[in-house]
């Protein structure tokens, strides 16, 4: 009897404490619903608990990654870069080149001497006589045979590109913007001793590039490249530093043929390849500061633009005349370095040492520098008070004057030092 009403009274007391506990809950749960002030509080200490509990430890151990948070997935840089990226795409384009081709065939040749039997008598002689047939021409097909890179300096189509890009005067082109529409492109000017050229398109409202200054680019500052890489992966993207400033370098094309000598180029480490020339390179902040022009073959990332600067003059001679007028003094140099100096015995180390070869004359006839009295052997030390070295060079300073500009150049002949003014005139074709 008294374990019975202990029983009762244990199963009574349990029920009360049940309830309570379930009464709790169901508070509990109210308030996570409707105050979120509490699910910040108690709720979310205990899931940033349970994270730090789950997550790889900083000695290595093993865990849960932590989940990203996709506002703060990108960094500051990387946002840069992506909007100037995304800023300089739609002005980016691809340039293809398209040539009539000849079409190859085997004909029957001269030497056959069953040439002259009817078909159905020459199977009784063995079937086939290959061995009696030579290459012939069929025709000719149109094919692409080529393609570059080149971008929008202003809203009517004018586009600026790399004169290699462009220099065969019997292929077409055609341009493709970054919206798939294509246009036929006609090469308006090539710059004759520059590797630039301006085409044309027709049409408006092009989004165009903004231009900087190359003369304040610095060592290791953000470069970034775009173009239609390998002539088949348009506006591709690459990234790198400016690793080298005022190069010169002797560029050919992929044949080994046409090497051209250019002076005062950007080298980046940024990928250029095949199909990347004519493309802008761009700071951080969406200028464009040059145009990829070249790469070195077998190298890893060792790629070459054409400082805007010196591109600068070209557009705007073509836009507001049709055509490229460039600076001419008439001269061939060697920019010298001390070694360079030793070698010809010049009295200074640095400046253009002028000096012929086996296929040029120092001085052209009737140029500038024939005018004025530059005579084979002189260094050129300066050109308009600008000294001229290894990070300078005269070729450079020439492409920033006008046809028709005075200049002054200081000449130094043996132990002479001279002072000469000159009348840059239009270099010709």
């Amino acid at each position: 009897m008294e374990n019975h009403e202990y029983s009762t009274s244990h199963n009574r007391r349990l029920r009360i404490i049940l309830g309570v506990v379930g009464i709790v809950f169901l508070v509990g749960c109210a308030l996570w619903y409707f105050i979120p002030s509490a699910r910040a509080g108690v709720g979310s200490r205990w899931y940033e608990n349970f994270l730090q509990n789950i997550s790889p430890q900083k000695n290595g151990e093993g865990g849960m990654p932590q989940p990203i948070d996709e506002g703060t997935a990108l960094d500051a840089h990387d946002r840069a870069v992506t909007g100037v990226v995304e800023q300089a795409n739609p002005a980016v384009v691809s340039i293809v080149i398209s040539k009539d081709v000849p079409i190859i065939e085997q004909c029957p040749s001269t030497n056959n001497p069953f040439s002259n039997l009817p078909e159905e008598f020459q199977q009784f002689f063995g079937g086939g006589f290959g061995q009696f047939s030579q290459p012939c021409q069929k025709g000719t097909e149109k094919k692409d045979v080529g393609g570059g890179s080149g971008f929008f300096v202003s809203s009517d189509g004018y586009v600026v590109t790399n004169k290699h890009v462009v220099s065969d005067t019997k292929a077409d082109y055609t341009v493709f913007t970054n919206d798939g529409k294509k246009y036929k492109a006609t090469v308006v000017a090539r710059h004759p001793s520059l590797d630039v050229a301006i085409v044309k398109i027709s049409g408006s409202h092009f989004p165009t590039l903004r231009l900087g200054n190359s003369d304040k680019i610095k060592l290791g500052q953000t470069a970034i490249a775009i173009g239609n890489a390998l002539g088949e992966f348009r506006n591709t993207v690459s990234v790198g530093v400016v690793s080298g400033l005022s190069r010169q370098v002797t560029a050919s094309d992929g044949n080994g043929t046409g090497a051209e000598t250019i002076d005062n180029v950007i080298q980046i480490d940024a990928a250029i390849n095949p199909g990347n020339s004519g493309g802008p390179l761009l700071d951080i902040g969406g200028n464009v500061i040059g145009m990829n022009t070249a790469m070195v073959s077998g190298a890893q990332s060792i790629g070459f633009a054409i400082p805007v600067n010196a591109i600068r003059k070209s557009i705007e001679s073509v836009i507001q005349g049709g055509t490229i007028k460039a600076a001419y003094l008439g001269v061939r140099y060697v920019t010298l370095t001390e070694d360079i100096a030793k070698k010809y015995s010049v009295s200074v180390t640095e400046g253009a040492l002028v000096k012929g070869d086996a296929d040029s004359l120092a001085v052209e006839p009737n140029s500038p520098a024939a005018k004025a009295g530059i005579h084979e052997g002189d260094v050129i030390v300066s050109f308009d008070g600008k000294k001229i070295n290894k990070d300078t060079s005269l070729a450079s300073l020439i492409t920033q004057r006008n046809p028709g500009d005075t200049v002054s150049l200081e000449i130094q002949r043996g132990d002479e030092k001279l002072t000469l003014s000159i009348k840059l005139e239009e270099r010709r074709q």
